[in-house]
This record gives C-alpha cells, structure tokens and sequence, in this order.
C-alpha cells in the first residue's frame, strides 16, 4: 500500500493506492547513439506559390459605374449559389452565407440581370466582399 495527498478542487484528500502486481524492477535504458547524417544533403521542396488557383481566384475585371454589387453583410462562409446568371428580381436569394452556424439567405436588392457571380461555394469572404454584380 502506498499513501499519496491528493488535491481536488482546493480540498486535499488522503488515499491509499495498493498495488496489485509486482513487477520485476525495469533495466537502465541506454540513449542508442545518434543518428550519422547522409553524405548528400536532403532534397528541398520546390516553392510553393502565394498565388495558386486552388487558394484564390483570379481577380475579376472592372465594375461598371451603372451596376448594383452585392456586398457580403458579414463575415462568413459561402455554402450555396443558388443563381449564376440571368434575370433577378428583387428579394430573390442569390447565395447563401454560412455565419456562425447560421445558414443566411443574400437577396437581390433590386431587379436586373446578374451578370456575375465572384464567389464559389466554399469560399471565405470578409464583410463588405463583392459577392455577385447586377445590371439594373
């Protein structure tokens, strides 16, 4: 039997452990000797490129003075598209925005054509992130 003081939540307990089995008592271990390094050095992985097609898209053209953007209204995570292109009306959902665990729809604010959507599903936006572009 061994006793150990033991504290829980700032009260000390007293306990007694017994032991059940008795082992025989372990060797010393010794460290194995270090490893000897290779004579040629190790390949080194190619660079990886900030700008891959993967990570972001590419940078979509100018908007025109005459078009209506839609912003992201807050931070958030695009799980649907639900219109790519063509004749909207206004109050018509054109994305959905995932925010903290919330599905959230995103209307058209007025009617005209959708002539570009920025964003794909999965992507990350930041509030105030142009989302999609319609023409009035």
């Amino acid at each position: 039997m061994k006793k150990f003081k033991v504290t829980v939540n700032g009260k000390s307990y007293e306990v007694d452990v017994e032991e059940l089995g008795t082992a025989a008592p372990a060797a010393p271990v010794t460290p194995a000797p270090a490893p000897v390094a290779a004579a040629s050095p190790a390949p080194t992985p190619a660079p990886v490129s900030a700008a891959s097609p993967v990570a972001q898209a590419a940078p979509k053209g100018p908007i025109p003075d005459s078009a209506v953007v839609v912003k992201a209204p807050m931070p958030g995570k695009i799980s649907a598209v639900k219109q790519e292109s063509g004749s909207v009306t206004r109050g018509s959902v054109l994305l959905v925005l995932e925010a903290m665990k919330m599905q959230n729809d995103i209307p058209a604010p007025q009617d005209g054509t959708l002539t570009e959507v920025r964003v794909a599903v999965g992507d990350n936006v930041k509030t105030g992130d142009v989302l999609a572009v319609i023409m009035p």
